[in-house]
């Protein structure tokens, strides 16, 4: 298998595989080896190193000429294409020096095997995309409920994913919004033991061993009809505050 840019050693190309969500934070070696097998770098557009600015520093300082940026999506959830498009435009608008010709993949690659397919089309950055600010984006969300998914090592491994997408899709039937119930996934959240691990704010409710029927109920019991369910539920010990008094 060979890069998918045909000219890159003529012109001094790159090609950068981008993992978009948690799920590839966590799956880096998978994103690796397939990286290898395109004769590319990785970057990670959250929750990991090296960061997508990063990664285009490194190779805008190399003298790199042109950039094929790849997004990939193996999880079940992540960010849209767009935040990919927004944030490498970001980069560029704000680089002082030597800037690379960055084309972005139109679609997310869903499969190592797609990555070839995918960089097939690609849309050159030229400065004019949307910036990362937003009126929408000003005021801290009025949400009721913050639900925590762990997607720590040891709670992906067994089953997180599975999880997070039925917590995802029994919040969709129950016309339950981010403005309702915000779901934000997390690095290891301690537990290990209790993976795969959910945590529910301001509750502060813990939940451990939720698999997708396990999800299902949390939506429908707690999200909903405001009972925590039991037979998932976790000790919370929490300490106390000690201050100093003058």
């Amino acid at each position: 298998m060979t890069s998918p840019v045909p000219d890159a050693p003529a012109r001094r190309s790159a090609v950068l595989l981008v993992g978009m969500s948690a799920g590839e934070a966590v799956r880096r070696d998978e994103l690796l080896r397939t990286a290898a097998s395109y004769r590319a770098s990785i970057a990670f557009l959250q929750q990991a190193d090296p960061s997508l600015s990063a990664e285009l520093t490194r190779l805008a300082d190399a003298g790199t000429e042109a950039v094929v940026v790849i997004g990939v999506r193996l999880a079940a959830s992540g960010p849209a294409q767009s935040w990919l498009r927004r944030i490498t435009a970001y980069w560029w608008r704000e680089r002082a020096g030597h800037r690379p010709e960055l084309l972005v993949a139109t679609r997310l690659a869903d499969s190592p095997e797609a990555v070839a397919t995918v960089a097939g089309v690609t849309k050159a950055v030229t400065g004019a995309e949307p910036g990362l600010t937003s009126a929408a984006w000003e005021d801290v969300p009025g949400h009721r409920h913050q639900v925590l998914v762990c997607r720590g090592p040891r709670c992906t491994a067994m089953g997180a994913e599975e999880g997070l997408r039925a917590l995802v899709q029994g919040l969709t039937e129950q016309g339950l919004g981010d403005d309702d119930v915000l779901v934000t996934q997390t690095g290891c959240q301690f537990p290990c033991n209790q993976a795969p691990v959910v945590s529910v704010q301001p509750d502060d409710i813990w939940y451990g061993k939720v698999d997708p029927a396990a999800a299902d109920r949390i939506v429908t019991e707690h999200l909903t009809g405001g009972r925590p369910v039991e037979s998932h539920r976790l000790p919370r010990h929490r300490k106390e505050q000690t201050g100093h008094h003058g």
